[in-house]
């Protein structure tokens, strides 16, 4: 019961903020798209999480503690927070471009656009129901097992995966183009975060090295 009350004042309060983000920049309510968006955003963690909830609620405790302030490393709390303000940047200039015209987004791209979301946010829970131990800080914990087969026998990052497409669905979702330049430092930090992280598991996770030659690539097969 503690988790869930966690996870409901959490998601609430999440998704104030991402209204408040959306609909002060666009100037109005009347933003088919952001509501839309946060439909889908919202049913796409809600059911998940209640899944997940009740049947590894550890594994959901442990995606909950996220954020800057949950990190050890110096390195991984500046990469999150570029991360956070990357996210932010991207749905407020996504919903200031809404009100000023840049971009002339057809509602089938909109669409597609959810979809993604849908997608992304799906595969990163899905990673969470194959391996309970992927937290949302770079941590490896004692009783922690390597896990190498299912999405993780595909690419050794599956949950950052789900990630990139869900930045790069969220402009598309909102309406627009523009919103997809905070792709490039979402990119970065991404890859400086994996890389760093990496360096975390071989030392502290057993197999991860073998591992590491089993599974060539982390993000996308055949090129990284």
């Amino acid at each position: 019961m503690k988790t869930l009350g966690k996870g409901a004042v959490s998601s609430a309060l999440g998704l104030a903020a991402f209204g408040l983000t959306l609909f002060l920049p666009a100037g109005t309510l009347h933003y088919w798209q952001a509501w839309a968006f946060l439909a889908v955003f919202a049913l796409s963690t809600w059911i998940p999480s209640i899944y997940v909830l009740r049947t590894n609620p550890a594994a959901l405790e442990r995606r909950m503690r996220a954020g800057p302030f949950a990190e050890t490393r110096t390195l991984q709390k500046i990469i999150i927070s570029v991360v956070f303000v990357s996210f932010t940047a991207m749905m407020a200039v996504s919903a200031l471009d809404h009100r000023l015209g840049w971009s002339r987004v057809p509602a089938s791209v909109c669409v597609v656009g959810d979809v993604l979301v849908m997608l992304g946010l799906g595969l990163a829970m899905l990673v969470v129901i194959q391996n309970s131990y992927a937290a949302a800080n770079v941590t490896v914990e004692a009783e922690q097992k390597l896990v190498s087969t299912g999405l993780y026998g595909i690419v050794r990052h599956p949950m950052y995966v789900g990630n990139v497409i869900l930045m790069l669905g969220v402009p598309l979702a909102l309406g627009s183009y523009w919103g997809l330049v905070f792709l490039i430092p979402g990119l970065v930090v991404l890859v400086l975060r994996i890389r760093d992280e990496e360096q975390v598991l071989q030392r502290e996770l057993a197999g991860y090295r073998e591992y590491q030659h089993k599974v060539r690539y982390r993000l996308v097969p055949y090129i990284w």
